[in-house]
């Protein structure tokens, strides 16, 4: 008879599993040795148990099929946390493993006795204690179908001598999670949503994650209200592109028009977005349309709570709305995002190809160019944020994986490694910043012993620079932000990596070109300006206060990539008199 770490991962398997990230040892071992035996599953040997998290929770995203990673007893399954924080916050399905010492320990004070089934709940819907192997199938099982079915992590904490005993039963199950359906509002809660919608004469529309698949029905809502869109950070790869009512992102890493939209608005409408800032939020005039209750009202006081699929409620409200033909407010926010943009645009292009070191909006936007039509891109939390929000162009084929949520440093590298080994035919570029990839950098090991071909980009700064802008909106002198130059790209070369140091902004483009067009891992590591930095799209008076006393030190608004070119083409919309 089989073992119960046999039965495990043959379940795992069976149910369409084919790899778990993590390390080996201790009380782990006997499902590693149950992995190396069953055909159809593999073990990814990262360098870090928080890489293993965190590239469960990319492939997760991605796939939006159930992850798995694992850890061994005490400081092992500990270093998972981070990354299953970051996955649960991101509604990834991840099912994570935390290996415990011999049962007959538990409580006595063993060697790196912890308890990891209580220690995981705050980032789990489901954490368990597997003590016997009858309760092994089941609790997996549930386990199972509640990352799937309810959007984030379940872990189970299995004792390596459970893990060796026989199973209970012979057989191994299928199990196969079911996703949740669809929430459609009811026939009263539309004619209440239609009903608020017709009595404002400026509708802002702001969409989030959650607008996924439903591009065509926000795009009808906007036509028929007039209603300039604004988006999220999560939202913007799902809502921007082929979006003629676009005005931009707000939020600490906004731009444009967005800001104003809504502030001048007489209803805001959240589409999708847990937006966490409410400080940007008018805080009136708002309804929210969410199928998960627990965020209606919690940013923003709501006029009209609506518990909905995004989809299904535009489609289930639209025939009941009244068509606009007032677009003035829409035209004069179109146009002032424009001018916005426009404004500027000069901060990278003007003379920005001779400028040493190279601005990051320069490389930032030959990386938009070049990179594929449906590239994954992964992105540091900090300034690679920013450049990714303004210069990456979305088509609704791209995907930007991040810390989004939880903004954990280190992501990046981890979530491109999980984005690639689940799609290996696609290309997967890591937006990496000199601190983010610091602080994981065992991983490009991972890269190069799997041959896995991730594209590294790194933006390196010699600075941890969103600290920095932190300290001077403090009115601080950034203190420990900068650190000595170091070469990531000999460090990269010297892990078997396709490695090229860029310090002429000249040599961007071939530079990129060269490191997409190599078959395996590679590194582009840019020696970027420490002093580009971006400021939110609304400034306070205690923000300029604060600059005003850090004084010293340049702060560029930053430029905007090819969304001043479709700000431009969304202006020849506006109808003529």
């Amino acid at each position: 008879m089989a073992t119960v770490a046999e039965q495990l991962v043959r379940i795992l398997r069976d149910s369409g599993v084919r790899r778990i990230y993590g390390i080996v040892g201790d009380s782990l071992n006997p499902i590693v040795d149950a992995v190396r035996r069953t055909e159809g599953i593999d073990w990814v040997h990262v360098r870090h148990e928080e890489t293993a998290a965190f590239a469960a929770a990319a492939e997760a995203q991605l796939t939006g099929e159930l992850a798995v990673c694992a850890g061994s007893c005490g400081p092992g399954n500990l270093h998972l946390i981070n990354g299953l924080y970051d996955a649960h916050r991101s509604g990834a399905p991840v099912l994570a493993i935390a290996s415990h010492i011999p049962s007959p320990q538990i409580g006595t004070g063993f060697f790196q006795e912890t308890h990891p089934d209580r220690l995981f709940a705050e980032c789990s819907h489901y954490s368990e204690l597997v003590s016997q192997p009858e309760q092994m199938p089941r609790l997996l099982r549930i386990a199972m179908q509640t990352a799937v079915g309810k959007g984030g992590v379940s872990v189970l904490s299995i004792p390596g001598d459970v893990s060796e005993r026989k199973a209970a039963v012979a057989g191994f199950e299928r199990i196969t999670p079911v996703t949740p359906s669809p929430v459609v509002p009811s026939a009263d809660r539309i004619a209440e949503l239609a009903k608020v919608l017709n009595s404002g004469e400026k509708v802002m529309l702001f969409a989030g994650a959650g607008t996924r698949g439903a591009h065509a029905e926000v795009m009808a809502l906007a036509d028929t209200l007039a209603a300039p869109v604004g988006h999220s950070l999560g939202g913007k790869e799902w809502i921007q592109y082929d979006n003629p009512y676009d005005v931009g992102m707000s939020g600490l890493l906004g731009y444009g028009a967005c800001y104003d939209a809504m502030h001048e608005a007489d209803r805001i409408v959240l589409l999708g977005t847990d937006f966490p800032y409410d400080n940007f939020l008018p805080q009136a005039r708002t309804v929210q349309i969410d199928h998960e209750t627990s965020r209606l009202g919690r940013r923003t006081p709501l006029d009209l709570a609506v518990h909905g699929d995004v989809k299904e409620t535009l489609q289930a409200v639209l025939p009941l709305l009244e068509r606009r033909t007032d677009r003035s407010y829409l035209d004069r926010m179109l146009r002032e995002h424009a001018r916005r943009l426009e404004k500027v645009v000069d901060a990278y292009t003007n003379k920005i190809e001779h400028h040493t070191p190279i601005h990051p909006e320069y490389a930032a936007d030959i990386l938009d160019d070049l990179a594929a039509d449906d590239a994954v891109f992964t992105v540091d939390t900090g300034m690679g944020n920013v450049w990714a929000a303004r210069y990456l162009t979305p088509n609704g084929r791209r995907r930007v994986i991040g810390s989004f949520r939880h903004g954990s440093m280190a992501n990046a590298l981890p979530h491109a490694i999980g984005a690639q080994l689940s799609h290996p035919g696609r290309q997967v570029v890591s937006i990496s910043g000199d601190g983010g990839l610091a602080m994981l950098m065992g991983d490009l090991l991972t890269l190069s012993t799997y041959d896995v071909p991730v594209k590294v980009v790194l933006f390196n700064n010699a600075s941890l620079g969103m600290v920095k802008l932190e300290m001077l909106v403090d009115g601080l002198p950034d203190y420990e932000t900068d650190h000595a130059p170091v070469n990531f790209s000999a460090i990269a070369a010297a892990c078997g990596i396709h490695a090229t140091r860029v310090e002429k902004p000249g040599d961007v483009r071939d530079a990129l070109a060269e490191a997409f067009a190599h078959p395996g891992p590679a590194l582009v590591e840019l020696v970027t300006d420490p002093n580009a930095m971006s400021i939110p799209p609304k400034i306070t008076g205690e923000m300029v206060r604060g600059f005003a006393l850090a004084a010293s030190k340049t702060v560029l608004t930053g430029g905007v990539g090819k969304m001043v070119e479709l700000a431009r083409s969304n202006l020849r919309n506006i109808p003529r008199p």
